[in-house]
């Protein structure tokens, strides 16, 4: 999956002279390999080149909307994008995550959570690559391949659309998931715009799979965006 003897390639396509500055020493001190682009043209090329293993996308490029170039390219690569704008309205963060983004960090935004995110895209790529069927966090364990939950060691019974609600989640692991990825996958075409069905279910799954509802560590809300879930396949 990773470039050059397991180091993951990461393609920084960002016009912003001064963030490049930041993004570079911060992303090869973690041992990563780094390219950069300033325009979408230059990117495209790079991405084309090269494969990265993940791409830091701004939306606000010179040349071409950053749209565009998500769009171009989930055409062929189905590698880690991560968004960086400074466009903080919930709309942005929905269009990108629709079009195909995993992730998107509004700028201005610190090293330790864009390091955080990219070891989760990362991870989740490695998972998929090897047919990672089983994640845990903390004491819920979730077993695709068997249809398995269970909290504490103990199974947990949940209905159907519980159950693929999880799933949905858990495919999109520390991903954000939005009200309408979520309704199709869940409900089909004719949950579009039922955004209610996610809060009833949402809350089910949060009784029955949270040690305390009220505060959700497992089971987040992206507010007027949709849902992520952050399990840690490491442990367990």
């Amino acid at each position: 999956m990773t470039s050059g003897a397991g180091t993951p390639r990461i393609l920084v396509v960002e016009d912003e002279p001064a963030l490049r500055r930041f993004l570079v020493p911060t992303l090869t001190g973690q041992g990563y390999q780094v390219l950069t682009a300033a325009t979408a043209a230059e990117g495209l090329a790079l991405a084309r080149s090269h494969n990265p293993d993940l791409v830091l996308l701004d939306l606000g490029l010179p040349d071409q909307d950053g749209m565009e170039v998500l769009r171009q390219l989930r055409l062929w690569s189905a590698r880690p994008i991560l968004i960086l704008s400074a466009r903080n309205q919930e709309r942005d963060k929905v269009r990108a995550l629709d079009g195909g983004a995993d992730d998107y960090l509004a700028k201005p935004f610190g090293a330790a959570e864009l390091l955080a995110r990219l070891r989760v895209a990362l991870r989740r790529t490695i998972q998929t690559e090897a047919g990672e069927t089983v994640v845990a966090g903390g004491s819920l364990r979730v077993d695709l391949a068997r249809r398995e939950v269970s909290l504490e060691g103990r199974p947990v019974h949940l209905t159907t659309l519980e159950y693929r609600l999880l799933e949905a989640l858990v495919r999109r692991n520390g991903r954000v998931a939005t009200h309408a990825q979520l309704l199709a996958d869940v409900w089909g075409p004719g949950g579009a715009g039922n955004t209610h069905y996610l809060r009833i279910y949402m809350a089910m799954l949060r009784r029955k799979l949270e040690a305390d509802p009220t505060r959700p560590r497992h089971f987040l809300t992206e507010p007027n965006v949709g849902y992520r879930l952050e399990l840690d396949a490491s442990e367990g």
